[in-house]
């Protein structure tokens, strides 16, 4: 499978979820929620990941047929076990699949890296490439018990390059320099405040804060952002607008928000029908 075949390429752990209160084992993961809401936009799309080859087949066998994905094998699968829901969630990693080779320089039309647990090292691009970053992965570490730890990113382990970063009130703290750098250099920064709303910063102009959108109803909250910067990497790319890249991503996390799981993750027509104005 070559980059180049594919308009949406993902990097990053696809996860195991085990929900500490029921028991239950999900999928997860920047990498499948981004991937999958891609892939739901019409985008060709492959999921650059690393874990165990049987296990990630058959959690990721309900969607097999909506999107590639490229394994690099290892003994274990990315798992961590979660309890709460919203800013009160914590997940406790207990299995790390470990780095990600380098995958080379990847050609394609949408370029994602995205880290759930230190995990994608170095990206490289294309100068073609559109390249967004949700770089929540790098601005967490685990003790030896899977407890985990907010710690400052290291601007190392972003890209080289890259167009547009998507992170939360948290993360935006921790990434602070790095989202000033990116704002000299006219890179679109998305901060999203989940019952604030999103706030975009851009070079020379004033931040602009967006309502949130009211959900139907709210019952999973897991990958909702994930979803969101998806949507808001496809609609940026595609019409350079940030504004509208924000409603869209935001009516693709609303949606998201009502359902339960991967199945949740919305189509194109009905993100544009929420998110079209009045």
């Amino acid at each position: 499978m070559a980059a180049a075949d594919y308009e949406y390429v993902v990097v990053g752990h696809v996860t195991i979820d085990v929900r500490e209160e029921t028991g239950s084992r999900k999928p997860g993961g920047t990498a499948l929620y981004s991937g999958l809401q891609a892939a739901r936009l019409g985008c060709r799309t492959l999921i650059v990941t690393a874990g165990d080859r049987d296990e990630i087949g058959s959690l990721l066998a309900p969607y097999a047929h909506e999107f590639d994905v490229l394994v690099q094998p290892r003994t274990h699968t990315t798992t961590f076990a979660t309890s709460g829901f919203g800013f009160e969630r914590r997940q406790r990693r207990v299995a790390w699949a470990g780095p990600i080779d380098d995958p080379g320089e990847l050609d394609a039309r949408i370029v994602h890296v995205a880290p759930i647990a230190r995990e994608t090292g170095l990206v490289g691009a294309t100068e073609a490439s559109f390249v967004g970053v949700t770089p929540q992965g790098l601005v967490r570490s685990w003790d030896e018990a899977g407890e985990p730890a907010s710690v400052e990113l290291d601007p190392a382990l972003l890209p080289a390059r890259y167009d547009a970063i998507v992170l939360d009130e948290l993360e935006r703290t921790l990434c602070a320099p790095t989202v000033e750098r990116a704002m000299r250099a006219g890179i679109t920064v998305a901060v999203t405040a989940a019952d604030e709303g999103v706030e975009l910063l851009g070079a020379g102009a004033a931040p602009v804060r967006l309502a949130a959108f009211e959900p139907t109803a709210l019952v999973d909250d897991l990958g909702a952002g994930d979803v969101f910067a998806a949507a808001f990497f496809v609609a940026l790319r595609q019409h350079g607008d940030s504004v509208a890249a924000a409603r869209f991503g935001q009516a693709a996390a609303c949606i998201r928000l009502a359902g339960l799981g991967p199945g949740a993750v919305a189509r194109r027509d009905a993100i544009e029908a929420l998110a079209a104005p009045g």
